[in-house]
């Protein structure tokens, strides 16, 4: 069986990650019950020393520090009232990270399902926010774990996905940086989220 990602993956860049995860599984183990797994098929990276993002004021000092740990953690964010799950990335004292944005379920459906009720099953993890609630994540209780702990871990891909297979945009709701080709996703899959970015860019994004 493959075995998680160790938190030392995550000390480089976060766009070459973001880029490298898609495809890969993110694993969510109840005790006395099936985990919950879903393909990651839509990320963005956050490189803050050089990201327009972080430093125009969009995140804010305080959310920046907040980013600044160890190379392998989980943190959330919070937007519009909603966390949302990232990674820690580069060396710690740099505020970097790759968001995780949406979810295609594979095991686990009628648990993430009780977690999130929703009518259509594609609205159950198409998004940044809903991803968190549909695993029923608590931030308190994962923030600060480390990317391959028991609870909470992701699994490579079986293989790296081709350029075809990958689409690559400006990322979503923000102004700053918004012509960086920072948000991945696996084209035409039916799980990424219905946010509109502002751009679509060149499959080579820039790392």
């Amino acid at each position: 069986m493959t075995a998680p990602l160790p938190p030392a993956h995550f000390a480089g860049n976060p766009v070459r990650i973001a880029r490298d995860l898609l495809g890969g599984t993110l694993v969510r183990s109840l005790p006395g019950h099936e985990s919950l797994m879903g393909i990651i098929v839509e990320l963005e990276a956050y490189d803050c020393p050089r990201d327009p993002a972080c430093t125009a004021g969009r995140f804010h000092a305080a959310r920046s520090a907040d980013m600044a740990v160890p190379p392998g953690q989980w943190l959330f964010w919070t937007a519009h009232g909603h966390p949302l799950l990232q990674v820690a990335c580069r060396e710690e004292g740099v505020a970097a990270s790759v968001l995780i944005r949406a979810l295609q379920p594979t095991h686990g459906l009628s648990h993430m399902l009780n977690f999130r009720p929703v009518t259509r099953e594609r609205d159950l993890s198409n998004g940044p926010a809903k991803l968190v609630y549909a695993l029923g994540l608590d931030p308190a209780r994962i923030t600060g774990q480390p990317v391959n702990s028991p609870e909470l871990h992701l699994l490579p891909p079986a293989a790296p996905l081709p350029d075809e297979q990958v689409q690559v945009t400006a990322r979503i709701g923000i102004r700053e940086g918004r012509n960086l080709p920072w948000r991945f996703t696996i084209r035409g899959n039916p799980w990424v989220s219905p946010a509109t970015p502002s751009m679509d860019l060149t499959v080579n994004a820039e790392g």
